[in-house]
């Protein structure tokens, strides 16, 4: 457990550093504005349309008895909109990162010098650095597609949709929202989303204490706007914590170890 709070504190850290700095938490406020609007709508569109979506995706109990008809379309339009939400709560993160890189790569920037932390690159240069963070952007949200598309299937397990399933979600975001964070330091420094996901499991306890009140706190409105530059800080310190001397040297061996 103390691996898990760790992590949730270098959250609280990333908050504490941009209180200090307001200016950089408004700069890192407007991208994540910009994205919650656009998601907020897309939910509120699909939300309004549910129920004739729904209609259409079930035309096999037209024919049957009222009561049962009703509850299996009631069912089904709760877990599609709950898995469109698990896709956008981790999508939002996403998209928000792909709107503001230059904002969050600057907030990143100024804090690293300030703490005096490494910032060197790998000498890709900025067409090409950018160019990896949106192709492993892609890839994770294409996994949060999967993912949801499978949480969306056991949605429908009598009990488990009900219990396990809500717990798997939070989690399975949590995990994608910490890789998402600890990102740029990584696609500056050439490595890919493979190598972040093998630094992370190296410190599970650490990377779900960080990543799960982000995305929780992510699911509330307004509060994502102070979360995700919080976050991006706090990403950027544990990303660093990562890549110390003998992570760095394994971060890209995908041999387990010992």
């Amino acid at each position: 457990m103390s691996s898990f709070f760790a992590g949730a504190r270098t959250l609280g850290t990333g908050f504490g550093v941009l209180v200090r700095h307001p200016k950089l938490l408004l700069l890192g406020a407007i991208p994540a504005l910009i994205s919650a609007v656009l998601l907020l709508v897309s939910l509120g569109t699909l939300i309004w349309f549910s129920p004739d979506l729904v209609t259409w995706m079930t035309p096999f109990a037209d024919g049957w008895a009222e009561g049962w008809r009703t509850a299996l379309r009631v069912l089904i339009g709760v877990v599609l909109v709950g898995s469109t939400a698990l896709v956008a709560s981790v999508s939002f993160i996403a998209l928000t990162l792909l709107i503001g890189g230059p904002f969050y790569e600057h907030i990143a920037e100024v804090v690293e010098q300030r703490l005096g932390l490494d910032t060197s690159d790998d000498g890709a240069g900025l067409i090409r650095s950018t160019g990896r963070g949106v192709v492993d952007s892609l890839k994770l949200v294409l996994v949060a597609l999967v993912g949801a598309v499978l949480l969306f299937a056991l949605g429908f397990v009598p009990v488990l949709g009900q219990t396990a399933v809500p717990v798997l979600g939070a989690l399975f975001g949590a995990w994608l929202v910490t890789l998402e964070m600890v990102g740029m330091v990584f696609t500056r420094r050439g490595l890919k989303v493979g190598a972040r996901h093998r630094a992370l499991w190296r410190r599970k306890g650490t990377a779900l204490g960080f990543g799960l009140p982000t995305y929780l706190l992510c699911l509330v409105p307004v509060a994502q706007l102070v979360v995700i530059p919080s976050a991006v800080v706090g990403g950027t310190l544990l990303a660093h914590r990562l890549l110390g001397p003998q992570e760095r040297a394994t971060a890209d061996d995908p041999s387990p170890t010992p």
